[in-house]
């Protein structure tokens, strides 16, 4: 079984900067790719930015040139860094991790967390 972990959420005001932290616990082989997704009230969960086991990162316009993707595989930790943060990023943000369930990963096994909320004073 896996456990899927965030935390850093808060509030914050406009302009400022929170990092988030996903970490996966329990029989894991390897990850392939983490990533994380945000939902705003009456919204639908939207992906926010992307990164897989080797460091290739995607974001999504919502995120680029503001929120910075990273990862710690020895840790099957992943991060956003969030940087002048707006009101309208204000969500329940969503790690979602995709387990490989054996070591050379050829299937995997999608994970979510609980999310962890974000709340932007404007």
């Amino acid at each position: 079984q896996v456990q899927v972990l965030e935390s850093g959420g808060g509030l914050v005001q406009a302009g400022k900067s929170l990092r988030l932290s996903c970490a996966a616990s329990g029989t894991i082989p390897g990850i392939h790719a983490m990533s994380w997704y945000r939902q705003a009230p009456g919204k639908q969960r939207e992906l926010v930015a992307g990164i897989n086991s080797v460091g290739y990162t995607n974001y999504q316009p919502v995120a680029k040139g503001r929120f910075t993707i990273s990862r710690d595989n020895a840790r099957n930790t992943v991060y956003l860094q969030m940087d002048s943060l707006k009101p309208e990023d204000t969500a329940v943000y969503f790690c979602y991790v995709d387990v490989c369930l054996t070591s050379s990963c050829g299937t995997f096994e999608t994970y979510w967390g609980e999310g962890t909320q974000v709340t932007i004073s404007s």
